[in-house]
């Protein structure tokens, strides 16, 4: 119990009504002052003040200031949680009482927030009827700026090497904490350049460890890796709700879900057959009803907003809406029973679009088949079949080898069908860009047990036709009844992109007319014209991607280039992406299916939704790109030294950039060891050209690189020119290029503009 107060001092009960009740943060001055206090009482109140401390009566806040424990003290640090429909939420930084922290409106001037998700403010807190209110008094740094990095040692001096490969600089750190060198550290910069140093705020474990590289990624983008309890509880209870009688009876339809061997949700199936006055396919797409489960304004609806999309790691999934769904109740799982949201298609024999409509449906998928097993079977579908089960629920289940009636029920009409889709497909010929997606392979500790090129296969595209289809009658669906649309835009590409565009490919003798009308056509026949076998394919292929504009979600109705689309509509992951749970509760609106609609004045908010879940999506992008490169690093470390077959991806006044060819990861080989001749950079052709030996080393070129760093933290590699490539002598004393790099240009390179055509 708190020491009986002298003579003249307050009680804890006086102090604590003080502090409740007072309009400025209370802080050991304040109470004195208020209460009188000289001398050897001021003294005495400070013994006072820590017994009740220690008691659990009050907590004290920024600036030394006091709050009754449990409660919101009159100023102190908040972090945004939530900032939806022009307001803004926040919950105490650091909250110690066992009930859960509160959330506070926050309060600020002006008409638009200036203020997003994670940020942190110092405010000035009030009740506000039943519950609290924050005025902002100065906005923090936000841990989004902290810097992420590894602690190294240096003879007596800790420094900060950054995981971010653009970061070059070490910071010197001010204050270790308890980090050891070799540690992952979240870290605050402070004071200003060139004297800039570093404050360990976090420590967050052995960047090497397997399944450390992904963990990386989350703090240094701030992705939402954990649930609050409310949504977990929220989703645990919608969970168990029953499906209901009304929904469209699909069970007995032999409907599979075609997806990767590694997927870690199943969010859409199909089903086709031919029709019976032959007038082409009948075709269902069936997608997780998540609008029945995620309602609008719940917590989850909340969550899954500011998460806008699922990312994907090797190694693991930062899902947008928690387990209990996301990979459970909403993953169309080979004999469960699921809630979905249907498409029909009638697909003529020419593969277009003749008919659809939306319901909602109980379906029973009779397979989980992975693409490359789904292939392996249709391409052997000649063997012997044997008698098909009346159940399509009663189906064997499908581990390798697909069951032989499953692909004469089942895959043999999806793949007829899908040659009429193929045919329309070609016939409006959209981008067609073979640009291989890395797969790392891990095995159950998280260790690398390779890193390939995922094989394309007819199974991948014949999914992905479907996926089209759908997505493309949920558009034109809504558009006909009027409803809000959140289209997945993508436009043509700029002026500027194919200004550039044209000098590049100049530098391959390709003609190039800038008056033309572009279209995705217009890329696929400079590919053709490039052929199978010239080496720098891959590179114009790159080089055409980065023309493209970037695509995104919007409510105009501005076409999708890339797909040669005029109305497209993202219907097909409503588990992973928030713009497609939008559509879903416009079709439900629309199409009057019941609950879980989108309310009508969601519709109005399209434009801002729909810039918040693009820069989501780019954020994600990002992020996993990065993981991949950290993986890779970490795969090529225990090959530091020897020769590997390379292409060069980029080319800069520095030096030039290449990636190992089969297993990405990009590399750079800076410009002052490329030997003593000057070297002249060609900004249109993209290369360096020796001025005396005419040695070019230029976008697309296979070359073999000696590997001289690999860093997993950063997923940075760094490449050096084999023993002998030269028969001068090398500049690659690393003081030398670190101290050409620090001044600029290396002093080897001269610079020639882009030539005017």
């Amino acid at each position: 119990m708190p020491r009986k107060p002298k003579a003249g001092l307050p009680t804890p009960k006086q102090i604590l009504e003080f502090i409740e009740t007072s309009d400025q943060p209370a802080g050991k001055r304040e109470i004195a002052r208020a209460f009188g206090l000289k001398g050897n009482d001021k003294i005495a109140l400070k013994t006072l003040l820590k017994d009740m401390a220690d008691e659990g009566l009050i907590d004290s806040a920024p600036g030394r200031a006091f709050h009754k424990m449990g409660g919101v003290p009159k100023v102190t640090v908040l972090r945004v949680t939530s900032v939806e429909d022009g307001e803004v939420w926040a919950t105490p930084e650091q909250w110690h009482a066992e009930k859960p922290a509160p959330k506070l409106r926050v309060i600020e001037r002006g008409k638009r927030s200036a203020l997003g998700l994670n940020d942190r403010i110092l405010a000035r807190t009030e009740e506000r009827g039943k519950g609290h209110v924050a005025h902002v008094m100065k906005k923090l740094q936000r841990s989004a700026d902290l810097v992420l990095g590894v602690v190294r040692l240096e003879g007596d001096r800790h420094y900060l090497t950054p995981v971010d490969k653009r970061e070059r600089r070490e910071l010197p750190i001010s204050d270790l904490g308890d980090a050891q060198p070799g540690d992952l550290v979240l870290a605050e910069p402070s004071g200003r350049p060139p004297r800039v140093t570093a404050r360990v705020d976090a420590i967050l474990g052995d960047p090497f460890a397997p399944r450390s590289f992904s963990l990386i990624a989350i703090h240094k983008h701030g992705l939402r890796d954990e649930f609050r309890d409310e949504a977990i509880a929220e989703a645990k209870k919608v969970a168990r709700q029953k499906l209901g009688e009304e929904r469209e009876d699909l069970t007995h339809l032999p409907i599979v879900a075609i997806d990767p061997e590694d997927a870690r949700d199943h969010d859409d199936a199909i089903w086709a057959q031919a029709r019976e006055d032959g007038d082409g396919w009948d075709a269902i797409v069936v997608i997780a009803d998540v609008s029945y489960y995620v309602r609008p304004g719940s917590e989850l609806d909340r969550e899954a907003r500011a998460r806008g999309n699922s990312v994907y790691f090797p190694d693991r999934v930062v899902p947008m809406l928690p387990h209990e769904l996301s990979s459970d109740m909403c993953s169309l799982k080979e004999g469960q029973l699921r809630a979905a949201m249907a498409c029909h298609l009638h697909i003529g024999k020419d593969g277009a679009l003749k008919s659809w409509r939306f319901t909602r449906a109980k379906i029973c998928v009779v397979a989980n088949i992975a693409y490359e097993n789904a292939q392996a079977a249709i391409d052997a579908a000649g063997e012997e079949v044997t008698e098909v089960s009346s159940s399509p629920c009663a189906m064997p289940a499908v581990e390798g080898p697909v069951p032989a009636e499953i692909v004469e029920k089942a895959l043999r009409p999806l793949w007829a069908c899908w040659r009429a889709l193929l045919s329309a497909r070609e016939k409006r010929e959209p981008l067609e860009l073979d640009l291989p997606e890395r797969r790392v392979v891990l095995d159950e500790k998280g260790r690398i047990l390779s890193v390939a090129p995922r094989e394309r296969l007819d199974a991948h595209r014949l999914v992905e036709d479907y996926m089209i289809a759908a997505n493309v009658a949920a558009a034109k669906a809504l558009e006909k009844k009027k409803a809000p649309v959140m289209y997945r835009v993508h436009e043509a590409p700029s002026r500027v992109k194919l200004t550039t565009l044209k000098d590049y490919l100049g530098t391959f003798d390709i003609e190039f007319a800038l008056g033309q009308v572009i279209r995705p056509a217009t890329f696929n026949r400079i590919i053709e014209r490039v052929g199978d076998d010239h080496e720098a394919r891959p590179e114009i292929m790159e080089q055409l991607l980065r023309t493209q504009m970037q695509a995104r979600y919007s409510p105009e109705t501005l076409g999708h280039f890339g797909l040669s689309l005029g109305a497209y509509a993202h219907f097909t992951s409503p588990i992973r992406r928030y713009a497609d749970l939008l559509v879903h509760r416009a079709l439900v609106s629309a199409y009057k299916l019941g609950e879980g609609g989108l309310p009508a004045e969601d519709g109005t908010k399209f434009e801002d939704i729909g810039e918040q879940i693009s820069m989501l999506e780019r954020r994600a992008m990002e992020a996993e790109r990065e993981t991949v490169d950290r993986y890779v690093a970490a795969f090529l470390a225990d090959k530091v030294g020897q020769i590997l077959r390379c292409r060069i991806t980029g080319v800069q006044p520095f030096g030039f950039f290449a990636t190992v060819e089969d297993l990405g990861g990009d590399g750079l080989v800076p410009a002052a060891i490329l030997g003593n001749e000057y070297f002249r950079y060609d900004e249109a052709s993209q290369s360096l050209i020796g001025e005396q030996s005419s040695e070019t080393f230029a976008m697309g070129q296979k070359i073999e690189l000696k590997l001289a760093e690999a860093n997993p933290a950063s997923g940075a590699l760094r490449f050096e020119l084999p023993e002998g490539r030269f028969a001068g002598p090398q500049r690659q004393r690393k003081d030398r290029v670190r101290t050409r790099a620090r001044r600029g240009r290396p002093g080897n390179i001269r610079h020639q503009g882009r030539r005017r055509r």
